[in-house]
């Protein structure tokens, strides 16, 4: 496949493109995603908070490139019934802090309908939400949107049945893990890291799936594994570089698919390291990290060499304070401490 370098958001916007092309069935919904509601005049002014659809309005028309009311309950409702009645939806609810409001739709209505019929009502409904902090040192920075527009609440989907998540971590398997969701006859969540949508890659420009429910090593290592969700895969890799000037060879692995989530990969790795650290970037309390930590404390118990230990936000909203924002990120820093705590090394 010929590829080219593009940003995550480029990606985004071109596996919408070119899923739309190839399947007249595929829609799409949501606020601000085509500009005005469709006026001429202003027809892909903005193309969302974050450029995804821009310039699919023009292309497809407003019949399936849809600007909504300010109603997510509504058009996330009409989004479950299009994917019952033969339409592949998209619906965009731009920041995941306003799933609250639609949630029933989703947890009562969409992830549940396959199961109630017995298999017979396919449920091809894709979810996007954006998540995401300040970044860390390092990493593109931005933020400031405080405690309302910052949260990271996927272990809330996660946790219900009928549902598949998914965390991209970059442009190229952000693309391919686009397409896969909008090919699934299951509703599929997709969670894109604001943070990350300004960040290149090579992107093959034809069409292709990434997997979902697989993850992926993004390094070999010997001494530990780091695991890595969205923006914190780029964590881990900066703390192995740290830690390799120490000596201590880690292995990342970029989660990728929270539900249904690659225990195989997991374990695999933590039987050959011995130790684990997690990274995620949401609180703590009932979170991905720790769903992680109890199944690997379950079903690779004999394999630990050393307790199990999390990097996450800590237990409180997130603060509008840059200085405070910043900190409250999980940071290289944090998960190299982390590390020689785990492995009693004192500090230099």
């Amino acid at each position: 496949m010929a590829t080219r370098e593009i940003t995550y958001g480029e990606a985004v916007n071109e596996a919408i493109r070119l899923e739309m092309r190839r399947d007249p069935t595929v829609i799409f919904m949501g606020e601000d995603i085509a500009g005005a509601a469709g006026r001429p005049q202003f027809e892909g002014a903005w193309g969302g908070p974050f450029g995804a659809s821009r310039g699919l309005i023009q292309e497809f028309g407003s019949v399936r490139v849809l600007d909504t009311p300010i109603s997510e309950m509504g058009f996330t409702g009409a989004a479950v019934g299009a994917a019952m009645t033969g339409l592949r939806p998209i619906a965009d609810i731009m920041f995941v802090d306003f799933a609250g409001v639609c949630l029933d739709q989703i947890v009562n209505q969409a992830a549940k309908m396959r199961y109630m019929t017995g298999g017979q009502t396919p449920m091809p409904l894709v979810i996007r939400a954006a998540i995401g902090t300040r970044s860390s040192p390092g990493q593109i920075r931005g933020g400031g949107a405080a405690a309302q527009h910052s949260q990271i609440l996927y272990s809330i989907f996660v946790h219900f049945p009928g549902l598949k998540c998914v965390a991209p971590s970059n442009p190229y398997n952000a693309k391919g893990l686009t397409i896969a969701a909008i090919r699934d006859d299951d509703p599929v969540v997709i969670f894109d890291h604001k943070f990350l949508m300004g960040t290149r890659g090579a992107v093959p420009e034809e069409a292709y799936t990434v997997p979902i429910g697989v993850s992926e090593v993004k390094k070999q290592g010997r001494d530990i594994t780091l695991i890595g969700i969205s923006r914190m895969v780029y964590v881990c890799m900066e703390a192995a570089k740290a830690l390799e000037q120490m000596g201590l060879d880690a292995e990342v692995i970029d989660l990728l698919s929270l539900a249904p989530l690659d225990e195989e990969t997991i374990l695999e790795s933590v039987r050959k390291t011995k130790r684990l650290v997690i990274v995620d970037e949401s609180n703590p309390r009932c979170s991905v990290a720790r769903d992680i930590a109890a199944m690997v404390a379950d079903k690779g118990f004999d394999y630990l060499d050393a307790p199990i230990k999390t990097v996450t936000a800590p237990h409180t909203p997130v603060p509008f304070s840059a200085p405070l924002e910043e900190e409250y990120v999980p940071s290289p820093a944090k998960v190299v401490r982390t590390v020689r705590d785990l492995l009693g090394l004192a500090e230099d």
